[in-house]
């Protein structure tokens, strides 16, 4: 593969790898600090602001779960649509780099205008794909399974 092609693959990777990573919250119960300075404050707010998008999450969890009425189930309709939300920002960024490819790099250097048609079109595929699996999933764990 080109060099180029290569560092786009790692930017991509890197860009998911981020992704996934930012949907991790941790945070510590804040009973035993005190609100003596500012740094403090900021400190606790950031802390209460946490443990709400965490309790917001679970709860988010919990739904699913219950909509689902299996763990495994539940689980995994939340992972879906977590991927659902998510694909959207990074296949638009496959597609715009495809298109650079195509119609900027691909005027000058043809293989180059193969290329962008080609991460166009795949990362079109895996939108439409990230869109309509939670729709599928739905469909046939709650029809398939009566």
């Amino acid at each position: 593969m080109n060099k180029k092609a290569i560092k786009y693959i790692i930017v991509i990777l890197m860009f998911i790898f981020c992704i996934s990573i930012t949907n991790i919250v941790y945070a510590a119960d804040n009973k035993n600090t005190t609100n003596t300075t500012t740094k403090q404050n900021t400190t606790n707010e950031s802390r209460t602001t946490l443990i709400e998008l965490r309790e917001k999450e679970a709860k988010s969890l919990d739904n699913y779960v219950e909509i689902y009425g299996s763990e495994s189930y539940g689980l995994t309709a939340y992972i879906l649509h977590k991927v659902q939300i998510f694909s959207i920002p990074l296949c638009f960024l496959g597609i715009i780099i495809g298109a650079v490819h195509k119609y900027v790099i691909g005027i000058r250097h043809l293989e180059s205008n193969e290329r962008g048609l080609a991460l166009m079109v795949s990362f079109i595929t895996i939108a439409i794909i990230c869109q309509v699996l939670p729709l599928i999933f739905t469909i046939v764990v709650k029809f398939g399974r009566e």
